[in-house]
C-alpha cells in the first residue's frame, strides 16, 4: 500500500494482493520508519458511516470507507472510490482510494502484483 500527499489530498492505492487481503480483514496498515519516529497509514472498513473520512493521531493517517463502498471496490472492476470531508475554515480534506495500476513509464519498481494499466492495454 502506498500513500500520496498533496496539499489537501490524500491518496492510498493498493496492489491486488492488498486488496484482497483489505476484502477478508477489513483493515490494512502499512509503516514507513524514520531514524526516531515512523509514520503509519492504515486503511479500515467502518460500519455505519455513509461517507470516506480520515483521521490523524498518534503519527498515524486512517482512511475510513463505509463497508458498502470498500466491498464493492474489492468485489468489483471499480478503480477508485472519492471522497471528501470538512476540515473546517471553509477547507475540504479530498480523500482518494485506488487500485494501483502498472506504471507505463520505466521503473525498478515489481510491478508484478499491480492491476495492469488501461492506457497501456489501449495502446497495444
Amino acid at each position: 500500500m502506498k500513500i500520496r500527499i498533496k496539499g489537501n489530498t490524500i491518496r492510498f492505492r493498493l496492489t491486488r494482493p492488498e486488496v484482497k487481503y483489505f476484502g477478508e480483514h477489513k483493515i490494512i496498515e502499512e509503516k514507513t520508519e524514520f531514524e526516531k519516529n515512523s509514520l503509519s497509514y492504515v486503511l479500515k472498513i467502518t460500519g455505519e458511516e455513509n461517507e470516506m473520512k480520515a483521521t490523524f493521531s498518534d503519527d498515524t493517517i486512517t482512511l475510513l470507507i463505509p463497508q458498502g463502498i470498500a466491498e464493492e471496490w474489492v468485489r468489483t472492476e471499480k478503480v477508485g472510490c472519492r471522497g471528501e470531508m470538512d476540515i473546517g475554515n471553509g477547507k475540504k480534506l479530498f480523500l482518494l482510494l485506488e487500485k494501483d495500476f502498472k506504471c507505463l513509464d520505466h521503473v525498478d519498481e515489481d510491478q508484478s502484483d499491480h492491476y495492469e494499466n488501461p492506457l497501456a492495454l489501449k495502446n497495444k
